[in-house]
């Protein structure tokens, strides 16, 4: 494995600026650099009561942005769009300071909200326009469904994706017509709070979207407790105890949680596309993603090739810090996660687990790097066989059959997403076999992720809902049925008997029966 420890020191001038978009005036809080433990800006977190006041103030900003057309929010929409690829440079800066991934990474991010927005901003006009349905007499009822915003609504974002993730929730929500109150991981307040400033730069009117930042456990219950919509991404546990505190105030709520995701390689699969595939997927963002993979199946036809061209991929991932784009993989975001990682690792082993690569702590990097590592032999009774290690570290486990990778596979109370490594003839019909939100085939998850007019989200215990597709627009609104009947009730007409209007109603359901 190749290691770099060059690499320019980020030093990114725009962060004070940033800091005085954050809705607060309560205690400074110091957020520092992953890669070397460095302080890269202060910010000012929210006092008692002003989270209500922010929700307060965007109902306000929201009636006005609510009547604005369509087409002049998705201009903003679209202008935002642009705005991503010109200040590219300076968001990739932003993101790797504030969580010390790789610059490829930090790209996804930038590339993948311009995506998200301009997607919205061509579809939000026909999604939300008045759609005409059958009525209840066709000719006499003239039946419409509209799309109303929910008014304010809560998004609550982590720390692995903080710019593309506030951008590609909060702007569906935006072009619905609703306020958005953003509360980010306090790890990553600047990336947020420079998804606001371009999005100020696009046209979006002071008010309609804020920042509240401070520790979750305090202002996330907050904000759920005022908005009327709560678009939450993060831990499973933690997505647990949001839905309940929105399901006390039945407002509605959608979430992305965590995903323990399995890669299948099958024999009739291009070996050396599987291999390189694999190892971009498993440890981009340092295996901090939600749909990155973390177990892989490998039929045994194919185990000893594949095996053998992972590592060598796995070999050839560059780890370092700063901002060279030569650089494949970061560090993890926090002391706290590597040990979360390491902790993983040594069960693992301890119970007879065997270390193919990587497998130690590259303090010699910063404080929080780990080396890309691979694992075999790995027993069931092992921590990372069913939980979500969200690191750096991938196991590899033999199946003699397809239908044993399919049952492995969907032996999870999780199911975000999954990776399959076929021909590509037979990819639909073996994809649609797994459980999991999206299947990928031959391709890690960018495929699945980035096809934006697609549904996004988990199966059983990995979310709620969805993003992406229409779905993730019309999410945050309210659908309203308007009957307009004309000409005759649909009851008895004048001086007619139950009876007889009964009998009638009958031989009309049935031949309208044929039509529907």
């Amino acid at each position: 494995m190749s290691t770099q420890t060059t690499g320019s020191r980020m030093a990114v001038p725009a962060l004070a600026r940033l800091a005085a978009l954050a809705t607060g005036t309560g205690a400074e809080l110091e957020v520092t650099s992953p890669s070397d433990g460095q302080p890269l800006g202060v910010v000012r977190q929210v006092a008692a009561g002003e989270v209500a006041a922010a929700v307060q103030r965007g109902r306000e900003a929201q009636r006005r942005w609510a009547a604005t057309p369509v087409r002049e929010r998705a201009a903003v929409a679209r202008r935002f769009a642009a705005l991503v690829l010109d200040h590219r440079d300076e968001i990739l800066d932003v993101v790797q300071a504030e969580t010390g991934k790789s610059r490829p990474a930090a790209l996804e991010e930038a590339v993948d909200a311009s995506m998200t927005s301009s997607h919205y901003a061509h579809t939000a006009p026909r999604l939300l326009r008045p759609q005409r349905h059958v009525g209840a007499l066709p000719l006499l009822t003239q039946t419409t469904e509209l799309r109303h915003p929910k008014g304010a609504v809560g998004v609550i974002t982590p720390w692995n994706y903080p710019f593309t993730l506030v951008a590609s929730d909060s702007v569906p929500a935006l072009l619905a017509g609703n306020a958005v109150v953003v509360k980010p991981d306090h790890q990553t307040p600047f990336s947020a709070l420079l998804v606001l400033d371009l999005l100020r730069q696009a046209g979006l009117p002071e008010g309609v979207m804020q920042i509240v930042l401070g520790p979750g456990p305090e202002v996330g219950p907050q904000l759920v407790d005022e908005v009327d919509f709560v678009m939450f991404t993060g831990s499973t546990a933690t997505g647990r105890t949001v839905a309940q505190r929105a399901a006390g105030r039945l407002i509605g709520f959608s979430a992305e949680l965590g995903g323990k995701n399995p890669l299948i390689v099958l024999p009739d699969a291009n070996i050396p596309a599987a291999a390189a595939g694999a190892a971009r997927a498993c440890f981009a963002n340092a295996g901090q993603l939600c749909v990155g993979p973390e177990r892989i199946y490998v039929h045994e036809a194919v185990r000893s090739r594949f095996t053998e061209a992972f590592l060598a991929a796995v070999s050839r991932i560059q780890v370092a810090a700063g901002t060279s784009w030569d650089a494949d993989m970061g560090s993890l975001i926090s002391p706290e996660q590597l040990a979360r990682v390491q902790a993983h690792l040594d069960d693992a082993v301890g119970k007879g687990a065997r270390v193919l690569a990587g497998g130690t702590a590259r303090p010699d990097l910063g404080p929080s790097f780990f080396a890309p590592t691979v694992l075999t032999d790995v027993p069931e009774s092992a921590e990372l066989v069913r939980s979500e290690t969200f690191g750096p570290v991938v196991a590899i486990y033999p199946v003699r059959t397809e239908e044993e990778a399919i049952a492995h596979a969907n032996d999870s109370p999780l199911g975000l997403n999954a990776s399959v490594w076929t021909a590509p003839s037979r990819g639909l019909a073996f994809g649609s076999r797994i459980e999991a939100g999206t299947v990928n085939v031959n391709e890690g998850y960018a495929a699945a992720w980035a096809s934006h007019s697609a549904p996004m989200g988990g199966w059983k215990e990995s979310g709620v809902g969805r993003r992406h597709g229409a779905e993730g627009l019309l999410k945050y609104t309210e659908s309203q049925t308007v009957s307009v009947q004309r000409a005759l009730p649909i009851a008895p007409w004048t001086g007619m008997g139950n009876e007889t209007f009964a009998n009638l109603f009958t031989r009309a359901t049935r031949i309208l029966n044929r039509f529907r």
